[in-house]
């Protein structure tokens, strides 16, 4: 597929989503970009080639968020009755969180500026992040007169728990890249020459490991989230059994007993 919106490319297990309108400090409005992003995450999922998935953005800005000229002249997905509104934010902004949450393998943001307001909840539908020193996030949603609707409010809390993610939604506050690794928001800051450099270091870390297996793994973590522990352990047993079949796991077993690196072929 052609895309226009992103840049997207599969390489060495690791796949790259990188949001490419700089111009608009890469704002996420259009029904164009949003396809896009539900495409590609597509694709990653229909690729057991794939282990890793990283979404990063062109600089200046990770993303801004939502168009914020376009609220204000109530066009686009911004404009009709309550009602239509309502269906406007279900029927667009809100595929992009429930097609990088449902990633089946595990995500990167590589954040390189500003993430604010929905450009911050992008960040948050990751699995993990790390920022650039030039990066800051902000859940600036009540700032403009309007809540987190992409999800934020889902996202924030599971990141940075209840307390800090109050904090910043009531707030609005903007917060630096220093601030947002001291309450667990990111997993790492780096200096901005060396994000990518340090997000494929972690990519490549993660795409060694078996695709089956990972896969699952990444499957219990959330899972545990709203299962009791009898029921996340029945999936455990379930999913245990699966693996122990595999040929990745005989081959993970035969590498340790001969001292050398496995090569995992996702079977």
């Amino acid at each position: 597929m052609d895309f226009n919106e992103i840049l997207f490319e599969m390489k060495n297990r690791i796949a790259t989503l990188t949001l490419n309108r700089p111009e608009i400090r890469n704002a996420i409005s259009s029904i164009e970009i949003i396809e896009e992003i539900e495409t590609a995450c597509q694709m990653v999922n229909n690729d057991m080639s794939v282990n890793v998935l990283i979404i990063t953005a062109k600089d200046p800005a990770f993303s801004a968020g939502g168009n914020v000229k376009d609220m204000a002249a109530k066009k686009g997905m911004f404009g009709g009755t309550p009602a239509q509104l309502m269906e406007n934010y279900r029927k667009n902004i809100q595929r992009i969180p429930l097609a990088v949450h449902e990633v089946a393998v595990p995500t990167i943001a590589a954040v390189n500026g500003p993430a604010i307001g929905a450009g911050c909840d992008l960040a948050l539908m990751c699995d993990m992040r790390i920022a650039s020193e030039k990066a800051k996030f902000g859940e600036t949603f009540l700032s403009v007169g309007i809540i987190p609707g992409d999800g934020g409010a889902y996202f924030l809390p599971r990141v940075v728990g209840m307390a800090r993610a109050c904090e910043m939604t009531f707030t609005g506050e903007v917060i630096d890249a220093g601030k947002a690794s001291d309450i667990g928001l990111v997993n790492h800051m780096v200096s901005h020459d060396q994000l990518m450099e340090a997000a494929f270091e972690l990519a490549v870390k993660i795409a060694d490991k078996p695709p089956e297996a990972l896969r699952m793994a990444k499957r219990l973590l959330y899972s545990g989230q709203s299962s009791t522990l009898r029921q996340l352990l029945d999936q455990s047993a379930a999913c245990q059994a699966l693996c122990h079949h595999t040929e990745d796991h005989q081959e993970a077993l035969s590498a340790m007993f001969e001292k050398r690196e496995p090569a995992f072929k996702g079977k």
